[in-house]
């Protein structure tokens, strides 16, 4: 998934950026508050990671902004731990959750995560097709006793189709979602990587199918079920 990171302590941004980046996900990072509201405007994400106190435009500005325009992207807002009013706030202007600094980064991919997934409409992390499982905590994929074996980014590809399931995902779409802006993508990438994930997808319930001209669509021979309480 796509996330932007706007965070001006350097060392901060650069080791939240890295643990995003390891667990597969494309991440882009802003310093500066106007300049960060100013990409929102015409740029897209799948989340935000958004600290309070930014230089020329605050966290809460930035947010509610977004808000006015209608943008229902969300928002982990970064407070002071001890800053009620901060997180008080955040909730009041739009923010989806909140986080106090410092945090454990396992808390941060959790929170993460749980937001990543409220568009889906689960709960849990683990999703089922027959007898393949999607565990998203885990960002493993078996089928049967089977492991399926998914780099970073093979798994992020299947988790942009899962979101779309049954309609036609365009290339244009898959491409803003997977890479970053300085990610190095060839103009074949997404075909390569569409190859490789119908490979090890072949013989599972879901199907990778080719809109001729329009991108992707994912089937499943199975309606998914979650582990939702």
């Amino acid at each position: 998934m796509r996330i932007l990171v706007i965070e001006d302590d350097d060392d901060l941004a650069d080791a939240l950026v890295r643990r995003l980046r390891r667990v597969g996900h494309a991440v882009d990072w802003q310093s500066d508050g106007l300049t960060a509201s100013g990409v929102l405007e015409y740029e897209h994400f799948d989340l935000i990671v958004l600290d309070v106190g930014l230089p020329r435009l605050s966290g809460l500005d930035i947010l509610m902004r977004l808000r006015e325009r209608g943008d229902k992207t969300p928002v982990l807002m970064l407070t002071a731990r001890a800053d009620i009013e901060d997180r008080v706030n955040a909730l009041d202007v739009g923010a989806d959750d909140y986080l106090g600094k410092p945090f454990d980064f396992r808390e941060l991919e959790a929170r993460c995560r749980a937001l990543l997934r409220r568009p889906t409409g689960h709960a849990s992390e683990i999703t089922r097709f027959g007898g393949l499982t999607i565990d998203g905590a885990a960002r493993q994929v078996t089928f049967g006793e089977v492991r399926l074996d998914l780099p970073k980014r093979e798994y992020s590809l299947l988790e942009i189709l899962l979101r779309g399931l049954g309609r036609v995902v365009s290339k244009e779409e898959i491409s803003h979602k997977l890479f970053a802006f300085d990610d190095d993508a060839g103009p074949n990438a997404i075909e390569v990587y569409i190859a490789r994930l119908r490979k090890k997808l072949d013989g599972t319930p879901l199907r990778i199918e080719t809109s001729r001209g329009a991108g992707y669509i994912l089937h499943a021979d199975r309606p998914p079920a979650s582990d939702d309480a």
